[in-house]
């Protein structure tokens, strides 16, 4: 009998082992599920981002896409020019992109508004360079020669426009030459062959490097914001309207992941930095020291309407085609929920 009890004994044991063993298999294979169903429940974006400051915004974001922690799935495409985007955009081909804000205007004007923009990602980036040390203001330039890139861009407007509310013509009292690229402007400089000359970052950066005797004389975004137009918003993320309407839900998620990737990169300049190199954005030596003068920065919502939309009122008069022919209403604007 005591052998028959210590039999029945084990094999009750035994039951409840496998049955603990079992129990915890199931909760495993129930949670390995679980995750699995979360992972494929995020949305799917291609995602267009530019090299240099434009870019920047999104080190950190990308790194949490490649760990497989962003609220969605990227599939990115890195350019070094917006144009590769415009016609990508308009096809299909890219959900979001970083662009211009006026040719994120242009476009919605050319498609009938199958573009909308979703947020502001860089305020200004452009700055006066002088070698002489006798600019100190706006006023200082009269008589002087300008060497820029841009020419029929925003960068074009909005010197013209500064100089305009400055009382400086930019036709009889200043004389401004222009190149192709800023790497030629940076190139001429270098040589000694201009003393005035206007670059964006992080070419303001790499001519410092280059060339101690130059230094930052105007900041044209605190100038601009000095005229009382607002903020100087030049970069942006635009939106095919098509997907903003079929997923909203990703369009939230890239917003949220955006945001917080800014904050994370205009606040841990050394971390930030060693992303951009490794996302090929910029060199990280480059971004660490020219961050701070990027201007990259999150606008939504009504802010970025209020914005962007006294920005392309006064590009709107340089320019008609420079925004498309006409400012755009208020379905150029994502505003969401």
């Amino acid at each position: 009998m005591k052998k028959l009890i210590s039999v029945i004994s084990l094999i009750l044991c035994l039951a409840l082992v496998f049955g603990a063993c079992a129990n915890t298999a199931d909760n495993e294979t129930t949670t390995t599920a679980e995750e699995t169903t979360a992972a494929a429940e995020k949305a799917a974006i291609n995602l267009g981002m530019l090299k240099g400051p434009t870019g920047m915004g999104a080190a950190s974001l990308l790194e949490k896409d490649a760990l497989g922690t962003a609220n969605a799935d990227y599939e990115l495409t890195l350019a070094a020019s917006p144009d590769v985007f415009t016609s990508a955009l308009l096809s299909g081909e890219i959900d979001i992109a970083a662009i211009p804000v006026n040719v994120a205007a242009t476009l919605y004007a050319k498609s009938q508004g199958k573009v909308q923009i979703l947020a502001v990602n860089t305020l200004g980036v452009l700055y006066l360079m002088d070698n002489t040390g006798e600019i100190k203001s706006v006023s200082d330039l009269k008589g002087k020669t300008i060497f820029s890139a841009g020419q029929g861009t925003t960068t074009e407007y909005v010197l013209n426009y500064i100089l305009a509310e400055n009382g400086i013509d930019a036709e009889k009292d200043v004389t401004i030459e222009y190149a192709a690229e800023h790497a030629e402007v940076l190139t001429q400089a270098v040589a000694g062959k201009y003393s005035v000359v206007l670059l964006p970052e992080p070419f303001v950066t790499q001519l410092k490097s280059k060339d101690a005797g130059f230094n930052t004389c105007i900041d044209l975004t605190a100038e601009w914001e000095k005229l009382g137009g607002g903020s100087l918003t030049m970069g942006c993320v635009a939106v095919r309207t098509e997907f903003a309407e079929n997923n909203p839900e990703a369009v939230s998620a890239f917003l949220k992941d955006y945001e917080e990737s800014i904050s994370f990169v205009n606040e841990n300049t050394e971390d930030a930095a060693a992303l951009i190199e490794k996302y090929e954005i910029a060199a990280a030596a480059i971004a660490k020291t020219a961050l701070p003068n990027c201007n990259i920065t999150f606008l939504a919502g009504e802010e970025m309407k209020t914005n962007v939309s006294a920005y392309l009122e006064i590009l709107h008069g340089f320019s008609e085609a420079s925004v498309g022919g006409s400012v755009p209403g208020d379905e150029f604007y994502y505003i969401g929920e």
